[in-house]
């Protein structure tokens, strides 16, 4: 990855810290896009003392994906700022918050997880394909199976179930990498997800566990969940691998392809929710 620039969201904790350590332990320059600046700073510099990197192989900015603003801003400065972009790893996630909306009104994990990432990644598209052969990474998961895309109620007011609006905003990531992939083919970007699988992360702090119970999940999780540098193991390696060249619009898990459910990779619901997710962050073509 020497000499390569490539963008993590989410990148102060779990796995998009763990994919940060990855990626910089082969000398890809890091830019660690996360919204609490701070805690940012406290990873950039867990993350120097466990790898030994040199501090310009980090650099941490603000990027709230709550706010379609905010992304917006990032993306003005990163372009002025950075003369290329080699890969993007849409890694950051909200996982079943209690009803909640972003800055713009949207329901809070539909509104972060899918049409946060989908603004970010239409803004640097132009240079992703100026700095080709480049890669964009979509953090799934294995919970889309259990989502469905209700176009009459995306923004859950009609009725809100945490843990399925969780699963459906996967669902729309894995629909965003499909119709993306079949749009960029031939540009010399490729798009590709994954599913990390379960991972001890603070992702599932909204998760109401009975503290008599805690000590027994606690001893659980070590033994059953994946550490966050086993989960982000798939990250790396779609962004930096060379056995993934030129492949494009595939699900991968432990860095194998995966087979999706026909919901996932339905040409027509791709598009149609490409479109509508347009309209709702703003894009006009």
């Amino acid at each position: 990855m020497n000499g390569r620039t490539v963008i993590v969201t989410g990148a102060n904790s779990g796995i998009g810290k763990a994919t940060v350590a990855g990626i910089v332990k082969l000398r890809g320059r890091v830019v660690m896009a996360c919204r609490d600046l701070d805690r940012a700073k406290e990873a950039a510099r867990d993350i120097q003392r466990e790898t030994g990197a040199d501090g310009s192989l980090l650099a941490v900015r603000q990027l709230d994906l709550g706010s379609l603003q905010s992304v917006s801003r990032f993306c003005e400065d990163f372009l002025k700022e950075e003369p290329r972009l080699d890969v993007l790893i849409n890694n950051a996630g909200v996982y079943q918050c209690p009803y909640t909306r972003t800055e713009d009104g949207f329901e809070m994990q539909f509104g972060v997880n899918h049409l946060g990432h989908f603004l970010l990644t239409h803004l640097l598209l132009d240079l992703l394909k100026r700095s080709t052969p480049s890669r964009i990474v979509v953090v799934s998961s294995k919970l889309y199976k259990h989502g469905d895309i209700n176009f009459e109620d995306l923004n859950s007011e009609q009725s809100y179930d945490k843990a399925f609006a969780y699963s459906r905003s996967k669902l729309a990531n894995l629909l965003f990498t499909s119709e993306l992939a079949r749009r960029l083919e031939g540009s010399g970007v490729t798009v590709n997800a994954l599913t990390p699988g379960v991972v001890r992360t603070n992702l599932g702090r909204h998760v109401q566990i009975p503290a008599l119970a805690k000590p027994l999940f606690n001893l659980l999780s070590w033994g059953l969940f994946k550490s966050p540098e086993e989960g982000a193991e798939t990250s790396v390696y779609l962004a930096s691998s060379p056995d993934v060249d030129g492949v494009q619009g595939r699900c991968f898990a432990d860095c194998r392809p995966q087979v999706l459910l026909d919901k996932a990779t339905d040409p027509d619901l791709a598009s149609k929710l490409w479109d509508i997710s347009e309209v709702m962050v703003g894009i006009t073509t």
